[in-house]
């Protein structure tokens, strides 16, 4: 792995931040041209709007080479309580939403480096996340990390079908 510098940012950050996560998610997207793709800068502002927002980019150089980013659940309205049965007493969860590697920077460790940091020392109990099923590589490296499917949905009608992952913090 690269000798990466991992910087951490917040939602007051997220002006001189946005283009590079917009640019590093469509060279992680390729040649892939979905709607998802399009739609990405929304979700960067939504998510960089919310409470608690918490960005980490890895750096190599002047070249940003991956982000991951989420932002606390609404205490009480933690969407994930409808997949599992028993729900944990402990409750409060951390929604991590996005995580991009440039293609040129991957499978170096970068993904769990990223995971890793953009969960230390979190307050919250919990960590949900989202994974396309038509992606179980990846689905199994969440799972090597300690994240557990307890579902699937669809969150939007245009959107692939994703399972739901929840992993207890701080990670294994």
């Amino acid at each position: 792995m690269a000798d990466l510098d991992v910087r951490r940012y917040s939602r007051e950050d997220l002006p001189q931040i946005r283009q590079t996560i917009i640019d590093i998610h469509a060279d992680a997207q390729g040649e892939q041209t979905d709607d998802f793709r399009k739609k990405f800068p929304w979700f960067v502002d939504h998510w960089g709007s919310r409470d608690g927002y918490a960005c980490v980019i890895a750096w190599d150089g002047d070249t940003a080479a991956g982000f991951a980013y989420g932002a606390p659940a609404v205490d009480g309205r933690e969407w994930w309580r409808e997949y599992v049965e028993e729900p944990p007493e402990k409750h409060l969860t951390f929604a991590y939403s996005e995580l991009a590697i440039r293609q040129a920077y991957r499978k170096q460790g970068i993904s769990d480096l990223l995971s890793r940091a953009l969960l230390e020392g979190r307050t919250e109990d919990l960590a949900v996340l989202l994974v396309d099923v038509e992606h179980p590589r990846v689905q199994a490296l969440y799972e090597d990390w300690g994240f557990k499917k307890v579902g699937e949905q669809q969150p939007f009608p245009d959107s692939p079908v994703f399972a739901v992952m929840l992993a207890e913090l701080p990670l294994g």
